[in-house]
């Protein structure tokens, strides 16, 4: 069975001319969104969806699918998934670089053994962040934030399904119960 990814979702349409504001799921939107792309979407029934132009504007991406002339077929379009067959990704050139999709899914322990959850996904609101759902029969109840550091994800392995992390002191306690779970700040930096 083919596992898709998430490149983007449409958000809305964009002018009159059936141009769609996309939301970014991907590290690689110049490749993913180039004229010709070919893009399967979920629901299934609202693709596939050829590229025939896209350009940045106010810090959004527009796109423009062929077979969407206007307003009214863009809007059809509203809420759908963009994705693509993860196969057809290669693996990233640089062993400390790692896509979304290799990073959902795996356990993740501290330093010291002590199970913490998994990751369920990999958000980018202006640094990398994992996602961790708490394992059960663990303390934690909510969901946290992890950012995506080498000093704080200090090993990646893939073939194991296993991220160890060395968080800093009170960072897990962010999905302790009584805990709101909140966001975290900081940048990505190794």
């Amino acid at each position: 069975m083919e596992e898709s990814l998430v490149v983007g979702r449409i958000l809305r349409p964009h002018g009159l001319r059936g141009e769609l504001s996309v939301e970014v799921r991907t590290d690689d939107p110049g490749e993913r969104f180039a004229v010709g792309s070919v893009l399967a979407t979920d629901p299934p029934e609202a693709g596939p969806l050829t590229v025939e132009a896209s350009r940045w504007h106010s810090g959004r991406l527009l796109v423009s699918f062929a077979g969407i002339e206007d307003r009214t077929g863009a809007e059809s379009l509203r809420g759908a998934w963009l994705t693509v067959d993860a196969a057809g990704i290669p693996a990233p050139q640089d062993p400390d670089e790692f896509h979304d999709h290799q990073l959902t899914g795996l356990t993740v322990v501290t330093v010291s053994g002590e199970l913490v959850g998994t990751v369920t996904d990999v958000l980018h609101p202006g640094q990398d962040l994992l996602a961790i759902t708490p394992a059960p029969g663990t303390s934690r109840r909510a969901e946290v934030l992890v950012p995506f550091v080498a000093a704080i994800a200090v090993e990646v392995d893939l073939a194991g399904g296993r991220l160890v992390i060395d968080p800093p002191p009170g960072l897990l306690d962010l999905g302790q119960d009584g805990s709101d779970g909140g966001d975290l700040g900081g940048s990505r930096e190794d």
